[in-house]
This record gives C-alpha cells, sequence and structure tokens, in this order.
C-alpha cells in the first residue's frame, strides 16, 4: 500500500488547521480530522488524499453509459473510480462504495494503481477514452488529473461523471485537461439538495456555467425520483436553467429504481419522463433524451429537420448517420464532439 499523497487545492488555517478548496463545501478540517467526503484527512497541518492510485473499480464501458451521447458516439471508455464522496444522496446505486469510507469506520478499500499504470490499462482495452466515475471524481481529483495528462499524451480522451459540486479553483484545473463532463442536476430545489444530498444548488449550476464557458463538452443528468423532484415545475424550471446556459446542451431526464435509502419508492412512470422530455424541447433545448428505458427516446434527431441522426438501443448505437457531423438531410451541423480530441 503507497503512503498517502499531500492533497492540492487547500490552505493552512492557524495553528494545524487546514481549509480544503477542492468541492464546494470548503471544509475547515481539524488536526486528526477529515473532510465531509471522508478521504481527505488533515495530518499535522498537511492536507492528505486517501484515495490517491487507490482504485476500487476499473471496466470497460460504452461511452453512453455515462450517460454521454454526443462526444465520441460508439465509443468505449476505459472507466475509474476510488471510494468517496462529497454527497450523501439517499437514491445512490453505487452506495456501496461512494459511502465505504463512511459506513466503516473511515475504512479505505482499493488496489495500488499508479497513473501510468491507468493509461496503460486504457490504452490496451482499446478505449479511446478515460472516464472518471462511479463515485464522486472530485474527492480523488489528484489522482485524475494526473491521470488526464498522461491520457492526453497517449491519445485518449478524458470524460468527468461528476456531482458538480466543485470549487472554481478546482475547475480552472479540471478544464485543461477534461474533454467531457455529465453533470447531475439533481433538481432546482435548495431544500432537495439539502435534504437528499447533503449539498446545495448553486455550486452545481455555476459548475455547469463553467466548464461549458470553457469549452468542455457538457451533458446533464436528472435522476427523477417520484415525489421529490418530478413535479411539472421542477423539471420546466430545470430545463429553463440549462436553456440559459446552452440550448444545445444534451439532457437526460432518467428513469429512477428503488435503491439504497429510498428503496421504498416506485420506479419512475414512463409518462413522467415522456413528460419532461416534451418540457425540455418545448423550453427551448434541443436534444432531450429519456434515461433507463429503451426506446425512441433514447434516439439522437436533428433539431432543424426531425432527421434520425443515431439510433440507440439501451447503451448500444445501432446507427449513426452523421456525415461529417452534420444531418445527411438538412446539412445542420449537431452539437457535440464527433473526432477524438486527444488524438
Amino acid at each position: 500500500m503507497e503512503p498517502p499523497v499531500e492533497a492540492r487545492f487547500y490552505e493552512k488555517i492557524g495553528r494545524n488547521r487546514v481549509r480544503c478548496a477542492l468541492c464546494a463545501h470548503r471544509c475547515l478540517i481539524e488536526e486528526g480530522r477529515r473532510g465531509l467526503c471522508a478521504v481527505r484527512e488533515n495530518r499535522g497541518g498537511i492536507l492528505f488524499s486517501l484515495v490517491y492510485g487507490r482504485v476500487v473499480s476499473r471496466d470497460r464501458d460504452p461511452i453512453e453509459k455515462k450517460p454521454l451521447f454526443h462526444f465520441l458516439p460508439g465509443s468505449c471508455a476505459y472507466s475509474v473510480a476510488t471510494v468517496g464522496c462529497n454527497f450523501t444522496c439517499g437514491n445512490c446505486q453505487n452506495h456501496y462504495i461512494s459511502q465505504y469510507p463512511r459506513e466503516h469506520g473511515g475504512r479505505i478499500l482499493g488496489d495500488d494503481v499508479t497513473p501510468a499504470e491507468l493509461v496503460a490499462g486504457a490504452v490496451e482495452s482499446g478505449c479511446e477514452s478515460i472516464a472518471y466515475t462511479y463515485t464522486e471524481p472530485t474527492v480523488y481529483l489528484e489522482y485524475a488529473l494526473d491521470a488526464a495528462h498522461l491520457a492526453k499524451e497517449e491519445g485518449r480522451a478524458n470524460v468527468l461523471v461528476t456531482n458538480g459540486y466543485m470549487t472554481e479553483e478546482a475547475t480552472e484545473e479540471i478544464v485543461r485537461v477534461i474533454d467531457a463532463a455529465n453533470v447531475d442536476l439533481k433538481g432546482m430545489s435548495e431544500a432537495f439538495y439539502r435534504e437528499l444530498c447533503g449539498a446545495n444548488l448553486r455550486p452545481v449550476l455555476d459548475s455547469i456555467h463553467r466548464l461549458h464557458k470553457a469549452g468542455v463538452w457538457v451533458e446533464v443528468t436528472t435522476l427523477v425520483i417520484p415525489g421529490k423532484n418530478d413535479g411539472p415545475d421542477a423539471l420546466r424550471w430545470t430545463a429553463e436553467a440549462l436553456v440559459g446556459i446552452s440550448p444545445s446542451i444534451p439532457w437526460h431526464v432518467t428513469r429512477f429504481h428503488p435503491a439504497y435509502k429510498l428503496s421504498n419508492l416506485p420506479p419512475t412512470p414512463v409518462a413522467t419522463l415522456e413528460a419532461a422530455q416534451r418540457m425540455g424541447r418545448e423550453a427551448g433545448l434541443e436534444y432531450v433524451y429519456v434515461g433507463n428505458v429503451p426506446g425512441e427516446g433514447e434516439d439522437t434527431r436533428c433539431p432543424a429537420c426531425g432527421a434520425l441522426l443515431i439510433k440507440r438501443i439501451g447503451f448500444l448505437v445501432r446507427e449513426n448517420r452523421l456525415s461529417d457531423g452534420a444531418c445527411p438531410s438538412c446539412g445542420r451541423e449537431a452539437a457535440g464532439v464527433f473526432s477524438n480530441p486527444a488524438a
């Protein structure tokens, strides 16, 4: 086991206290304590990342699983994660790794994998990109950034699947090497964020705006949870917030399945998701997808003429009709990244 690595994005505050500047919680951490993520610890006035290179999961995934529908469609991403998260979402599908340190007395799991070894794995797997995903990559950002720089040298793109709760300082470093991001926008209610996630809404919206403005390809996912964030006003406000940033941001309205602390709730009715898709389009979004429900709601159509551009079934691309990134019927350029930016 490698020793902990000193964290970046923090400052010393007085005697043996530190202020973490990695995520929007900006935890003030006393000597011998950890931040809310449970994977960054103050030892003698120095903040350490306990998960640098401690990989708990690696897998080869379709890029559509992230979900990213407009970034190298049909390609595969080499997905990686450590334990830990700065949210405490009651619906988390990956709670057994995201919440592991918090629920197991601070224990850190994972195999030692250097950034170079991680990138070598991506190359050997034939993946066009590395996706920092499954848990919250912000909490292992030092590791992700080091790997991302090496990935660029090997012609691999970098993808972040995130709750968007990073600081402006962290985002400035992220945009140097991250090519695409899917950001969870869980709703447009501060109360919902506080009660379900233990966080706030504003920093997430700020991150979406910063990433998009910096040229990172951004898609957004909203998991629609019955009785929590599925009201018509909440869905409409979410769509309008995205339109205010850019109407070309793809919005994935995704079906909830009972999990973790919300296992008592039913799955999201498909009709609710279809209604959200209509609201998104009516609000002015060019690309709105129904997630976790195989069908036409996953297909990409030209916002100008309605022609089918990409046909999907589940996470698989069955047909890609784009011609040099444009609609074959009317010639309108589709929004997205269709060739590897790192190649």
